[in-house]
């Protein structure tokens, strides 16, 4: 039956999904209405799968935000207001798959493809989020990217090795996640890689131009996902174009 198909009530799922977060205090009103749309323009053209990264990378992100909360702001590197994400937080960690979800909807002969470079954004917006909200908690040595000269926690460009392992978990979550929904392959490995490079891209444009005024971490963690995806999409054809 019709009513049964996810296109015509997942819209109201996503409404309900979008007001709880805004009652639990992870996303603010003007935040919850641009992920609502995000998500929605990722199931139209990734489908239940795609979203349910989605919601991977929702829940387990917000997770990361609040544990040791109190200690992160001993430190200096909780999240301002609170952990509460606004409009920027939300398209720089899902714009870049909200926007080839619409691409892949209006475009459905490239769809697989298209689905492999949204699943790598998310992978990497994971991935960051791990690394940054758990290596800053956890990590014991810091170093600037960019040389590898002893950094700061929590400074632009800093890693360190229990963060850059968080990383790693981070992008291989949303890999594992896919490859159960859809099935184990070369795509699966390429989809977690392709995650963690946005990460350490991430990373080197935080200490080169994030560090001299050029972009803000918002801008940082958008093109890290574009890079991300863009990666994907040539690993993809790269697989192809051996076949």
């Amino acid at each position: 039956m019709p009513f049964f198909d996810p296109f015509w009530w997942m819209p109201f799922v996503l409404a309900f999904a979008a007001i709880i977060a805004v009652v639990l205090g992870h996303l603010d009103i003007r935040g919850a209405a641009t992920g609502y749309l995000a998500a929605l323009f990722i199931f139209l053209g990734g489908g239940l799968s795609i979203l349910i990264l989605l919601g991977v990378f929702f829940v387990t992100g917000s997770f990361a935000t609040a544990l040791n909360i109190r200690k992160k702001a001993v430190l200096g590197v909780a999240q301002e207001n609170k952990g509460r994400r606004s409009v920027a937080n939300v398209l720089a960690n899902g714009g870049v798959a909200a926007f080839i979800g619409l691409v892949a909807w209006g475009w459905p002969e490239q769809s697989q493809l298209l689905q492999y470079m949204m699943a790598a954004s998310l992978a990497s917006a994971m991935s960051d989020t791990l690394s940054s909200e758990l290596g800053n908690v956890y990590g014991s040595r810091y170093w600037y990217i960019l040389g590898f000269q002893p950094g700061v926690r929590g400074e632009d460009g800093v890693i360190s090795p229990e963060g850059t392992a968080f990383g790693l978990l981070g992008s291989a979550l949303i890999a594992i996640a896919f490859g159960l929904i859809s099935g184990w392959g070369a795509m699966v490995f390429g989809i977690g890689a392709a995650g963690f490079i946005g990460n350490m891209v991430d990373s080197i444009l935080g200490g080169s131009l994030q560090r001299r005024g050029y972009l803000d971490n918002h801008g940082v963690n958008l093109l890290s996902t574009l890079a991300a995806a863009a990666f994907m999409g040539g690993y993809c054809l790269f697989f192809m174009a051996a076949e």
